[in-house]
């Protein structure tokens, strides 16, 4: 039956594989409170969220966090982005917030190693232009949006455990994370940052633009009325702006030994 088949693939998502479940309400039929049941047994999954605004380096952060601790990794932003683009190959505004909402909640997204999927096909170097950025954060300051994203991202919660990077990681997605990092920049350090990458991907751009980018894109994420960016309760402050991407992530990684020494 369509509800044994669904309640014992959920369980087999703790393997590591992503399990997809077409009409989890089906599951009514025997156990009404199986998913709520289920979501408690996957609140122990041990989490890691790290915060910061855009530019500071949060997501290659994060990425080789979860390399170096055998974890899952999200990258919160890449989810906005997709859905910007998808809403941007359909001709949907990114102020239409009703249709963007329904939107989040049909279009397929699949993450597969270091591949993106989005709606089938396979995502390239388009997400990571300064103009999927620039519609991520428009989108993500539209309440419903954020809204609809939610469930998609704690889906991310596996064992043995998951790095989260975004802006409300530790505040609204992953409140219980067992360690919280707010990991910040200058606005220069961090429009000098992506100049070299855009430069390392034979993208054009110049810093005096970036860093207007990044200062309005600031004031957006700081000032949105659901979830603003900000250091959550809890989270402490890593300024990368004197260190390189390999002694940030030391930092992390020090920080979280700590912690699991001191819960010993």
């Amino acid at each position: 039956d369509d509800h044994r088949m669904a309640m014992c693939f959920s369980l087999a998502a703790f393997g590591g594989a992503g399990v997809r479940i077409n009409d989890p309400k089906c599951v009514a039929k025997t156990f009404p409170d199986y998913f709520a049941e289920f979501a408690k047994v996957t609140q122990a999954v041990p989490v890691i969220a790290i915060d910061g605004p855009s530019a500071s380096g949060k997501g290659t952060v994060a990425q080789r966090v979860a390399t170096a601790l055998g974890m899952h990794y999200l990258d919160s932003g890449a989810l906005y982005r997709l859905l910007g683009l998808a809403a941007q190959r359909r001709g949907i505004s990114l102020e239409a917030e009703a249709q963007l909402a329904e939107l989040a909640g049909q279009v397929d997204i699949r993450f597969e190693g270091e591949e993106i999927w989005l709606d089938g096909v396979k995502v390239g170097d388009e997400l990571r232009t300064e103009e999927a950025g620039s519609a991520a954060s428009k989108i993500a300051a539209l309440p419903r949006v954020r809204a609809a994203l939610l469930d998609k991202q704690r889906a991310f919660r596996r064992a043995p455990g998951l790095v989260a990077d975004g802006r409300d990681m530790a505040s609204v997605v992953f409140p219980d994370a067992e360690l919280k990092i707010f990991l910040t920049a200058s606005a220069e350090a961090r429009a000098e940052r992506r100049y070299k990458q855009l430069k390392a991907k034979g993208m054009g751009g110049s810093i005096a633009a970036l860093l207007q980018d990044i200062q309005a894109r600031d004031e957006r994420d700081t000032q949105r009325s659901v979830a603003p960016l900000q250091q959550a309760q809890g989270a402490s402050l890593l300024d990368t702006t004197p260190l390189n991407i390999e002694q940030a992530v030391q930092e992390v990684l020090d920080r979280h030994r700590v912690l699991l020494s001191q819960s010993k």
